[in-house]
């Protein structure tokens, strides 16, 4: 019925396209072989046809076309280095060469009668190619290729000898090759050896195959093919009678075998415009490694011109294609591939840096006082790499100066300006122009990450930057600079509340402080706690400290909030230890002033920020903190007393003194002290290199 596809079709049609392909490629190997045998199983159609001159011509034309191309292969082996192509050149034209020998002693031509020369000749052709056909489908290491290449002259001469002296003894009827002809080429003990021949015919054709399924190609394909019909022409020779048809079969399986590989390599060249890389495939893959090495310098080198093209530079497209066509061989098709390649490659990568470049101009403003010519140099170590000769400048009185070019900031209309080659792009700071980014003129049209849009990025960091010096500026101070610059990377830190941590506190105050206040002007308390105040800061910041707040003459300090430390009640004691050794030395200068005490305690409290939605501040609460506060009342002037739990937090060796357990005003039960007069860090050190020696 029309339109009703028969099983035989529905189940071809579920088959895979490759699947289909295999199988009328299996079905057209298997038709010589099927011929065979109908020939030889209906002897009346194996009919006999002695034409000597057609024999002459057919087979010598064969022979020169095969010559040619084993020529061609051999040119490519030397060419790449490469082992295995040299093998099958060899295949192919100690095949090609011996069947020229078989069309030379045709009888009647060039000789009067027929010799078992003439018969043998060929058959001895092909089991030596099947020799050099299965060498080269091994897997042919390094060191195995450079052996076969030692060898090179003696195998393309010995051959070339062999063949020779084969020719020169058939037409002279030297013996033994006068003798008599057969009633086949192959007989007697020829006939295992052709069968052998046929066998390695196949194994090659099955290791290529297996090449062929990682990296198809018509050329390996087609050698594939020729191999295989070389292997049905091997068995046809030996079951063929001389001048029967199917003695004819086996020379047109030749023909077949040599013409696909001569034709997929025509069209291979007809694709790439060159014969260069026609037999490519069929390379070792040391040598397939080394050959996409080159291509990929070619294009690299090609990549590294446009760049340089980009940045100014004054070579041409075509002097570059042309200079990498003669050195790496390329046809002008391949060129042309090679540049669009390139152009693309190129403009990515580009695009890649530039944006990387972005990333990183926005990275390095970051949330912290710094100088804003420090900042651009720091940009123009970034950006010039990649966007090329790049400057920058902020304004100064109207006009901003840039390598001998002077650009007014005044009524700057949006966009770039042009001037001698170069184009300058405004950095715009609240509506106004702060400064001028400069580079060379961009040919190749709006790409991402243009010159323009490092100008726009460079305008917002440098706001960023701006604005952040300010904050900071005016954070810092009026609080520690951990806590300054938490709430400038993260504002909902501000947020009323807190967290309960492991804290280490510092409490310092002057002992006899109020008495001496009623004694001086206030002139003097103000210069008095400020150089304090000024001796303590940098010991309590230098250990990693935050400086909570400051009443009157005392000073409240944390560690491990808001930022973590592992070993805060180490950093909070050599705090105190720097701080008493600083009060001391003013002190001497002054002894008629008051002494500092200090009170360290370790336990958990409440940090965050405390006060009304109208005003806050950052402190802690807790039994923690209330005991450092009373440690500190309980200490003599120029003493440090911490409690048990910081002391057995340090870790290091410390010279101290046990205070026994004392009563705390406001709280129940006693809390043991120890007043500490030094630390000992440098004896932890020694033991850890003892301990690592």
């Amino acid at each position: 019925m029309s339109g009703t596809a028969t099983p035989t079709s529905s189940r071809l049609s579920s088959l895979p396209a490759r699947s289909v392909r295999f199988l009328v490629w299996s079905l057209h190997l298997a038709a010589p072989l099927a011929g065979l045998w109908l020939l030889l199983a209906r002897p009346h159609l194996d009919v006999l046809l002695h034409h000597n001159p057609g024999h002459f011509w057919l087979v010598l034309g064969v022979s020169l076309v095969n010559v040619a191309l084993g020529l061609w292969i051999r040119s490519a082996a030397r060419r790449h280095g490469d082992a295995r192509l040299f093998l099958v050149s060899l295949a192919f034209l100690s095949s090609a060469g011996f069947l020229a020998v078989h069309a030379l002693l045709t009888p009647g031509i060039l000789v009067d009668g027929a010799t078992i020369g003439f018969d043998l000749s060929h058959p001895v052709g092909l089991v030596i190619a099947s020799v050099f056909a299965f060498v080269s489908s091994l897997d042919l290491n390094p060191e195995r290729s450079r052996r076969v290449f030692r060898f090179e002259r003696l195998l393309w001469g010995g051959l070339a000898v062999l063949m020779v002296g084969w020719a020169v003894a058939g037409l002279l009827g030297i013996p033994p090759l006068h003798l008599p002809d057969q009633a086949r080429d192959v007989e007697g003990p020829m006939v295992p050896v052709a069968i052998g021949a046929a066998v390695l015919y196949v194994v090659a054709a099955f290791r290529y195959y297996l090449v062929y399924r990682r990296e198809t190609s018509a050329v390996l394909l087609s050698l594939v093919t020729a191999f295989v019909l070389l292997a049905e022409a091997m068995v046809t020779v030996i079951m063929a009678d001389k001048w029967h048809l199917s003695w004819w079969h086996w020379h047109l399986m030749l023909v077949a075998a040599f013409g696909f590989i001569a034709y997929s390599a025509y069209l291979q060249y007809q694709r790439e415009g060159t014969s260069v890389g026609v037999f490519d495939a069929i390379v070792l893959e040391e040598t397939a490694q080394r050959i996409r090495t080159e291509y990929e310098d070619a294009l690299e080198e090609f990549v590294a011109f446009l760049s340089e093209q980009e940045k100014g530079g004054r070579s041409s497209p075509a002097q570059a294609s042309a200079a990498l066509a003669e050195r790496f061989h390329l046809s002008e098709g391949q060129v042309r591939v090679l540049e669009r390649a390139a152009s693309a490659l190129a403009t990515e990568r580009a695009t890649s840096r530039r944006l990387t470049a972005l990333l990183e101009v926005g990275r390095r403003t970051r949330v912290a006082d710094q100088d804003e010519e420090e900042y651009l140099r720091s940009v123009l170590e970034v950006t010039r790499p990649v966007y090329g000769d790049v400057n920058v400048n902020l304004a100064s009185g109207g006009t901003v100066r840039l390598a001998g070019r002077d650009y007014s900031v005044v009524e700057w209309d949006e966009g770039g300006r042009l001037r001698e080659g170069r184009v300058a792009y405004p950095l715009v700071f609240r509506g106004g122009v702060a400064g001028v980014l400069e580079g060379p003129e961009e040919h190749s049209g709006p790409v991402p990450a243009s010159l323009g849009g490092l100008a726009e990025h460079l305008s917002v960091s440098l706001e960023n930057v701006r604005l952040y010096r300010e904050l900071g500026t005016l954070f810092r101070q009026y609080m520690s600079p951990d806590v300054a610059s938490a709430l400038l990377a993260d504002p909902d830190q501000a947020a009323l509340g807190g967290q309960v941590l492991d804290v280490t506190v510092l409490f310092a105050d002057l002992r006899g402080f109020t008495t001496f206040s009623e004694q001086v002007d206030p002139e003097r308390i103000v210069s008095m706690l400020t150089r304090y105040h000024s001796a303590a800061v940098p010991c309590v910041l230098g250990n990693g400290g935050t400086i909570v707040q400051f009443v009157g003459d005392a000073m409240l300090a944390l560690f491990n909030a808001p930022a973590r430390q592992a070993d805060h009640g180490l950093r909070a004691v050599r705090a105190a230890l720097e701080m008493g050794e600083a009060f001391e030395r003013i002190s001497v200068e002054n002894p008629e002033w008051p002494r500092f005490r200090i009170g360290v305690n370790t336990g958990p409290a409440l940090v965050g920020n405390i006060g009304s939605e109208d005003l806050r501040g950052f402190n802690a609460m807790g039994d923690a903190v209330n005991v450092a506060a009373r440690l500190q009342e309980l200490a003599e002037p120029g003493q440090i007393v911490v409690g048990d739990a910081t002391l057995r937090s340090l870790g290091v060796p410390v010279e101290s003194r046990e205070l026994g357990d004392l009563d705390i005003r406001g709280r129940q039960g006693t809390v043991r002290a120890h007043c500490v007069t030094a630390l000992h860090e440098e004896t932890r050190l020694k033991d850890a290199g003892r301990g690592t020696a």
